[in-house]
């Protein structure tokens, strides 16, 4: 702390015991001995009012980050969504009117009826057209099967080639 060496030490206790003397030297030594006491306790005391101050203001951030992550909440929970799209898209209520039950308010409507052919004049020609003709035709008869390959020959049909070298034919001599 004070960085002193041995040497220096003994200076001071030198100087201690000529200027307060042998008699009084060991009360000196008790005086400052609770002195240094006394100021670490203090120091000890101010050390933990300064952390407890760190500690309360970081109580009261997280406090504060408490309320407003709750305020934020209760907005978004008292938040009218679908009120305030309506609001937006159809302010005067012509679409909600417009998809309203269109029975409720006494309307005549009547569905068109269904598609019905035209009568066939009796005296028509049994006349009929190709292309229907095509689709009232019953279907072609499936297609026959196949014959059964012949069975394999005793030779087969395909040899590969040996893969050993020609053998030299014997040549007459002359």
């Amino acid at each position: 702390m004070f960085d002193l060496a041995w040497s220096e030490i003994a200076l001071i206790a030198v100087v201690a015991l000529v200027v307060i003397g042998p008699k009084d030297l060991p009360d000196a030594i008790k005086g400052v001995a609770k002195g240094i006491q006394t100021l670490r306790r203090k120091v000890g005391e101010f050390q933990q009012q300064a952390d407890e101050l760190v500690r309360e203001a970081k109580l009261d951030d997280v406090r504060n980050q408490i309320a407003e992550v709750r305020s934020t909440i209760s907005d978004i929970r008292n938040l009218d969504i679908k009120g305030t799209i309506e609001k937006a898209v159809d302010a005067d209520g012509s679409v909600r009117k417009a998809f309203d039950d269109p029975m409720a308010g006494g309307s005549t409507y009547t569905p068109p009826p269904a598609w019905e052919p035209p009568p066939v004049p009796e005296n028509a020609p049994a006349f009929v057209p190709p292309e229907v003709a095509r689709w009232s035709a019953p279907p072609p008869p499936p297609p026959l099967p196949e014959p059964p390959a012949p069975a394999p020959s005793a030779a087969p049909a395909f040899v590969p080639p040996s893969t050993e070298p020609p053998k030299p034919t014997a040549t007459p001599s002359v």
